[in-house]
């Protein structure tokens, strides 16, 4: 996939924006070409569900815009910044992230083409301009981000996968840049309960169970992170979605 240019040349002079000067300076996030290459089993967003509903879905049960407010202030992106989110989904984060920060330089990468597709009509109908690409964490090119993202990615992966993907995020940041991450994590008592009857049901047991016990800051400490913080729990009629923070060295 060769990856256009993310923003207009200015037609009516020889300038250009300061966003396209910084973006002509700063490296690709993922790899052209790459994406699908490599077969891999993976989760539609939905799970069984389908994706067209994926948006409406998450708003209504996840207490979407509570975590997606909290990942947005403790990501806290800076002009010039490249930020690469992971498992973008549909794109509701990465315009949030490119509302906040317009100089930013954002990306997101995904394996299914129909969420890709739904990223790429939102980031055109509100005029941002957002790389939205099509693979797996591990299609990332090693420090070219400033910042990684993903929000409710992990427990949909087998536990090898969440290992393999943690690793290329790892490897997608530049030495000192940050991860935060949102998705399920370790559920106690009702939420365990409400997991259960929603999450697991949708997505299966096999691969959510390791979040429900609690794995995934023993995960993203073993894939050379520092800092592994959790900042955040919220709870859900899906039971709780935390978020961690951390860095790379």
């Amino acid at each position: 996939m060769k990856v256009p240019p993310i923003w207009k040349q200015d037609v009516d002079s020889d300038a250009f924006t300061w966003a396209e000067i910084a973006w002509r300076n700063a490296r690709q996030v993922f790899r052209s070409g790459q994406g699908m290459s490599k077969t891999k089993n993976y989760t539609p967003p939905l799970g069984k569900g389908a994706t067209s509903e994926y948006d409406k879905t998450i708003r209504r049960w996840t207490r979407e815009m509570v975590w997606r407010n909290a990942m947005l202030d403790l990501l806290a992106p800076k002009p010039g910044e490249a930020i690469l989110d992971i498992g973008s989904g549909t794109g509701s984060f990465a315009l949030m992230v490119k509302r906040r920060a317009p100089h930013a330089i954002v990306a997101g990468i995904d394996p299914d083409e129909e969420a890709r597709g739904i990223a790429l009509a939102k980031a055109e109908a509100a005029d941002l301009h957002i790389q939205f690409g099509k693979g797996f964490a591990s299609d990332a090119i090693p420090a070219s981000a400033d910042a990684v993202t993903s929000s409710l990615v992990l427990h949909q992966m087998p536990l090898a996968e969440k290992v393999i993907s943690l690793a290329a995020m790892f490897e997608a940041l530049r030495p000192r840049g940050r991860l935060i991450l949102a998705d399920y994590g370790q559920q106690k008592l009702l939420m365990r309960l409400l997991f259960r009857l929603t999450v697991q049901r949708l997505d299966g047991a096999a691969d959510t169970q390791p979040n429900a016990d609690g794995i995934l800051p023993e995960l993203v400490g073993e894939a050379g992170f520092i800092k592994v913080v959790e900042r955040l729990r919220v709870p859900t009629v899906t039971g709780s979605i935390a978020i961690f923070t951390a860095k790379k060295p």
